[in-house]
């Protein structure tokens, strides 16, 4: 028989939690209560004299009822435990000072210990099958080292990192030697307080010898998804996963239900093991907890089924009968897989800041720099703090990434400034959301900044300057602060200024973090000295040219490691003369960041535009920074001297209608979309009824009615439609303020009563970013008198649901555009079953269809029923459907036979289609039949169009899918006269022209794009692009992915790769672009939307998409002609183009020829399109703003554009390996075209 010991639990801890899911405790103050204890049976005989009242000390009762607490051990210990927490939750120095029995701490920790280690001995006794561990609890204590407990002083702070630290340090020691196996930090409401304990534990970990496992418990306040002191999930995460913890989770606070989807989050990216243990449901009006044990076993059941833990207990409210419950119901399901997470710079604030490839450069915020900004040194030394945060609010409203904060001043407290610099900021959420840089010259100040912040933060900087030793103990302090560092290219023989040395003592910094005390690689940042150039020192003209070279050697040579640099030094020689200045930043950065610079202090609003540099200053400038000629220098002065101090026709208009009735006036107003007198004739109804609901209900929804009358009958088209809409919300808009007035007046029952058909909440799913679809669906539903909530876009599940059942809503309506978005759009599906609701669901959009969702979203929601919805004309018909009583059963039914009999028909075909394995496909690949020599572009690199002619784009609109998107469907400029929807499609083509005219006019958008060109040859299916023209070195690979059908004729199974010439070939080249003619369209349409203009705004967008591709048929044009010029001679109109008559194609990732939407992230990462123009990326890699269109550059005369079609698991796996992405990531990515079930 086994006899355990603390080494023998903790050697078979590792097999224990990989086996099972391991079960946590319940609540010790739950129960505590049970058994009534009053101030006497708390004081016990030790205490029978005490000079305060300790009732409500439950901590104490170690000593003075030590049964009462071990009983409770043993109960849930034999309801099924394999861990339990001591009674230790209050047992530190500050929270028993309320008691003014801080003196026991150290001994209350002990006996806490040591009561549970009895529980768990007897236990491991009568059954040594198992081992059972003690978790030693550290609670947060009853401070936050973040938070104010003064309102008119955000910067005081009633307790700091140091007395935290040292509090928990002794917490620990006693928890240690009375027999704990594991320490728990748990109840987390503030992460800085929690930084303090995980710094405390592990100086005594060090300090004693012993290593315990660590186990992190953040809690999640409300449904707001943050801590009490602002953090998200993942900013949490951010904050604390340098310690490597055995487990991360959450507790408290919420109930199970509640917290189900924070719970998925820290599941989804912790790469340790995951504890979950909520509360029993959330409190009652009495403060105590309902949830029954089966109730909530249901729930967690579910967590457990769902993948998403590795121990699971309860919190507040749970008992035994809970933990068994809990452990019946979790019993039959596996562990969590423990995630590869790749390695990344992942920094925090409130909110996570993740360094990922799609993000090629880091602006971090100057401005809150004493020694670089008179201004801010101004407001620090007259103690004008308040002005100081608006400073730093404005870095990050300009896009400051990480905003750095130095108070390096000879004339301060530079320690104190920092403190209540950060301690304020920290109170600002619009500040606090970034991470900080902790900038000085003095280890002391960096410290006292470190003790501030309880995100994730970097400090500037540490260096070789005082030997190895001081090198080292100041990279284990920021290693136990959890700080990412910037380490400076300075030894103890001074700075580094020649290419060589800047390399030599990087390397050395890094060999030391990484070899001799585990720094993360991608937590190292090396600035390597960026000196001025341009002084007349001959010495320093090399400086810019060796800083570039060391990044490039950096990045290649020192994996994972980052590059930063102070930019305006190196035209410190140009100081005034900005123009110069600026140029020279901005060539500066244009070199470094090719050569993988991906983080810099500098002003973004002082920054010129690479592209826009005048030529005659830029090649002065760019002969100095890279030192091409002797005279450089004196060129550049010579330069800088000139630069110092520095419509259509109108319509007759038929007004014959305004002689009718007003009913009638208003009746052809709404159908035919006229607002010119609708407040007039609303107003002349208005006098005439009792009251002016009656104007709503009368007139103006007869006017309504017979517009979906036309509607349904093919009468009426989109764009009439939302017209009608826009002239409704305006007669409504002008009555509110009448009902309104007779809501308070009257105070009558009954006088406001709604005669909506139903209400529908609309939203375009998390990760998605289109919404002119959804927008109009919206429109058409609130003209038929439906009620819709529309959520917007990029809406997680989680929100969707909850506003559901808070609005009590009828319908819910999802919409999506990209891949990805169907993948989501079956999570809200599966979560809506899972919570019980049966409300239907439509799904509509782009990339949707009725097969999707018959064989993908149907199955996950068999509680209610999911409707396909092909498009706005179709929505109220369901709807009506949906919600009527007497067809609806009927209707749901004769959908759900369908969907069936789909989802049977979609397998049977799966099964019968047959395709090849990928290597057969890969012999059959595609193979010219001419000979093509690949022609060089004109410029290797980038290039960037800040401000493009609009005027110049419109030339080149495709007309076409502008009509079809609102349901006129045709040719143009055929469908202009076409019989049925000729008169529609006119009109809305006269508003789009008159609109159009308009946005050019007055610049309402901004179009921007960023091409480039780069070597690149074919590896298999994947194309190498290389750093320069030697090809030498590669940058980056783009993978592809081939047709795997089966070929009974000629045709080639193709791959985009099989375009590009292989490695050793021919050299080749390949092409990469991102437009958008989006920014400003995002305001342009909610102006519109404020006004009650929907029609306006819906217009605007369908116009900014239209711009969007006719830009990239105008850049792919002036590729093909003159930046590329491999068709120099090209001579096409624009119906030649919209018919892809050119040679060369553009394909884009997430579309038919490369499915997969992460291929986004390389092409990004390439063009650096977020710094070049302003796209970003979503989780689910749509692009914002969303008129916005990216892709790649063919230039082989036989490349054409197809589809790849469904593809086999073979290729799905041999994907996987190449991408270095797990098989099942691939599988979520591209669900759509797999020929199997994932």
């Amino acid at each position: 028989m086994m006899s355990w010991t603390r080494e023998t639990r903790l050697t078979a801890l590792k097999a224990q939690i990989e086996a099972r899911i391991l079960l946590l405790d319940g609540a010790m103050g739950t129960m505590i209560q049970r058994h009534q204890l009053d101030e006497a049976a708390y004081r016990g005989a030790r205490f029978d004299n005490y000079h305060a009242d300790v009732q409500g000390n439950n901590d104490l009762l170690s000593l003075t009822q030590p049964d009462i607490i071990r009983d409770i051990h043993a109960a849930y210990l034999e309801a099924g435990s394999d861990i339990v927490e001591t009674n230790t939750f209050s047992s530190t120095t500050i929270a028993q000072a309320d008691y003014d029995m801080q003196d026991l701490a150290y001994e209350l920790n002990v006996e806490g210990a040591r009561l549970a280690r009895q529980a768990c001995d007897a236990m491991e006794a009568a059954d040594p099958s198992r081992p059972r561990y003690v978790a030693g609890a550290l609670g947060p204590t009853n401070r936050t080292a973040s938070l104010s407990p003064e309102v008119n002083d955000p910067g005081y702070r009633n307790v700091n990192y140091d007395e935290l630290r040292d509090a928990y340090a002794e917490a620990t020691r006693g928890l240690i030697e009375g027999g704990a196996d594991i320490i728990l930090v748990e109840t987390i409401f503030d992460t800085l307080n929690a930084k303090a304990a995980v710094h405390a534990v592990q100086d005594v970990f060090d300090e004693t010898g012993i290593t315990l496992p660590l186990m992190i418990s953040g809690t999640i306040t409300d449904r707001s998804g943050r801590t009490l002191s602002g953090q998200t999930t993942e900013a949490f995460w951010n904050s604390l996963r340098h310690v490597k913890p055995f487990a991360v989770g959450l507790n408290c606070a919420l109930g199970a239900d509640e917290m189900r989807p924070y719970a998925a989050e820290i599941a989804r990216i912790a790469d340790t093991h995951v504890c979950i243990y909520p509360n029993a449901g959330l409190p009652n009006e009495f403060g105590e907890y309902d949830q029954l044990a089966d109730e909530m076993a249901t729930i967690v059941g579910e967590f457990a089924e769902a993948g998403l833990v590795n121990i699971l207990g309860g919190c507040c409210g749970t008992t035994p009968e809970h933990i068994a419950a809990i452990a019946k119901a979790a019993g039959q399901n596996k562990p969590r897989a423990i995630p590869q997470i790749e390695a990344k710079m992942r920094l925090s604030g409130l909110e996570p800041f993740t360094l990922s490839d799609d993000i090629r450069f880091v602006n971090v915020g100057e401005r809150t720099n004493v020694t670089g900004s008179a201004k801010f040194r101004k407001l620090i030394t007259e103690g004008d703090f308040d002005s100081a945060l608006d400073v730093a609010r404005q870095q990050v409203e300009n896009g400051a990434q990480i905003i750095d904060v130095n108070m390096d001043e000879g004339m301060l407290d530079s320690e104190g400034a920092m403190v209540r610099f950060l301690n304020l900021a920290a109170t600002e959420p619009d500040i606090a959301r970034v991470p900080v840089m902790i900038d000085s010259s003095k280890w002391s100040i960096i410290e006292a900044g470190l003790k501030c912040v309880q995100g994730k933060s970097v400090v500037n900087s540490i260096s070789l300057k005082e030997g190895e030793e001081a090198f080292i103990a100041q990279a284990r302090a920021c290693q136990r602060y959890g700080a990412a560092v910037i380490v400076m290219a300075f030894d103890e023989d001074g700075q580094a200024d020649t290419e060589e040395r800047k390399f030599e003592i990087c390397k050395r910094s890094y060999d030391i973090l990484t070899q001799q005390i585990g720094f993360a690689p991608e937590d190292i940042i090396f600035d390597p000295n960026v000196f001025a150039v341009a002084t007349g020192i001959e010495e320093h003209n090399n400086y810019a040219v060796d800083f570039i070279n060391a990044t490039g050697r950096i990045r290649r040579e020192l994996p994972g490691a980052h590059v930063s640099g102070g930019v305006s030094n190196v035209s410190f020689s140009f100081r005034g003369n900005e123009p110069v200045r600026e140029a020279m930043h901005s060539a500066f950065l244009y070199h470094a960041i090719q050569q993988g610079m991906d983080m810099g202090i500098v002003n973004a609003g002082q920054l010129t535009i690479y592209e826009d540099i005048e030529p005659t200053l830029k090649q002065a400038v760019e002969d100095v920074l890279l030192n091409r000629r002797d005279d450089a220098t004196d060129q550049l002065l010579n330069v800088a001297e000139t630069y110092r101090g520095q419509k259509g026709q109108e319509r007759k208009v038929d007004l014959s209608w305004r002689e009718e009735r007003v009913e009638q006036r208003l009746m052809h107003a709404l159908v035919n979309g006229i607002g010119d007198y609708i407040e007039e004739d609303t107003e002349a109804v208005r006098l005439t009824v009792e009251r002016p609901l009656h104007v709503i209900e009368g007139p103006l929804m007869d006017g309504m009615n017979r517009v979906g009358d036309l509607f349904g009958d093919g009468k009426m088209f989109l764009p009439q439609v939302v017209k009608s809409a826009r002239v409704m919300k305006r007669a409504v808009a002008y009555l509110e303020p009448f009902m309104e007035a007779e809501k308070a007046s009257a105070q009558a029952d009954g006088l406001a009563t709604s005669s909506s058909k139903g209400k529908v909440l609309m939203a375009t799913v998390k990760g998605d970013v289109h919404d002119i679809g959804k927008n109009i669906v919206g429109v058409v539903l609130q003209c038929n008198n439906y009620d819709v909530i529309d959520m917007g876009v990029m809406v997680p599940a989680a929100d969707i649901i909850a506003r559901a059942i808070e609005e009590k809503v009828d319908i819910i309506g999802l919409s999506g555009l990209i891949t990805p978005s169907l993948d989501e759009m079956c999570h809200v599906a599966a979560e809506m079953q899972r919570q019980g609701l049966d409300i239907p669901l439509l799904i509509g959009g782009a990339t949707t269809s009725k097969v999707h969702t018959a064989v993908k979203i149907n199955p996950n929601y068999q509680r209610g029923q999911t409707v396909y919805v092909t498009d706005a004309s179709r929505a109220v018909g369901v709807a009506s459907q949906l919600l009527s009583e007497t067809q609806s059963d009927g209707y749901k039914a004769e959908i759900l036979s369908d969907y069936l009999a789909m989802a049977e028909a979609h397998a049977r075909s799966r099964e019968g289609a047959v395709r090849v394995p990928i290597a057969k496909a890969r012999d059959n690949g595609f193979q010219p039949t001419q000979a093509h020599v690949p022609v060089k572009p004109s410029f290797l690199g980038t290039k960037v169009f800040d401000d493009y002619n609009l005027a110049e784009l419109r030339d080149y609109i495709d007309w076409t899918p502008f009509f079809q998107s609102w349901d006129l469907h045709g040719r143009y400029p055929a469908i202009l006269t076409d019989k049925v929807v000729g008169e529609a499609a006119t009109a809305l083509f006269e508003d789009a022209q008159a609109m159009l005219d308009k946005m050019i006019a007055e610049k309402w958008l901004t179009a921007k794009a960023v091409i480039g060109f780069w070597p690149a040859a074919r590896d298999g299916d994947d194309v190498v692009v290389y750093e320069d023209d030697t090809r030498s070195s590669e940058r980056a690979r783009l993978h592809t992915i081939r047709q795997q059908m089966e070929r009974k004729n000629r045709r080639a199974n193709f791959a985009l790769a099989d375009f590009i010439e292989p490695i050793g070939g021919a050299h080749d080249y390949i092409g990469g672009f991102a437009v958008t003619s989006g920014h400003g369209e995002d305001d342009v349409a909610k102006k519109f939307e404020a006004a009650g203009d929907d029609y306006s705004s819906i217009l605007s967008k369908a116009l900014a998409d239209r711009l969007a591709e006719a830009f990239a048929e105008r850049m792919h044009q002036r590729v093909r002609t003159e930046f590329w010029g491999y068709a120099a001679q090209e001579n096409l109109d624009n119906e030649q183009l919209i018919e892809e008559k050119y040679q060369g194609i553009r394909p884009a990732p997430g579309y038919p020829a490369q499915p997969d939407h992460t291929e986004k992230q390389t092409l990004f990462a390439l063009l650096d399109a977020t710094e070049a123009v302003d796209i970003t990326l979503t989780e689910s890699f749509a692009m914002w703003p969303g008129a916005a269109v990216s892709g790649l550059y063919f230039s082989h005369p036989e490349s054409q554009y197809f589809g790849v079609g469904k593809i086999a698991r073979d290729q799905v796996e041999d994907y996987a390996a190449r991408k270095n992405m797990s098989v099942e990531e691939c599988e979520k990515w591209l669900a759509p075209i797999l020929s199997y079930k994932a």
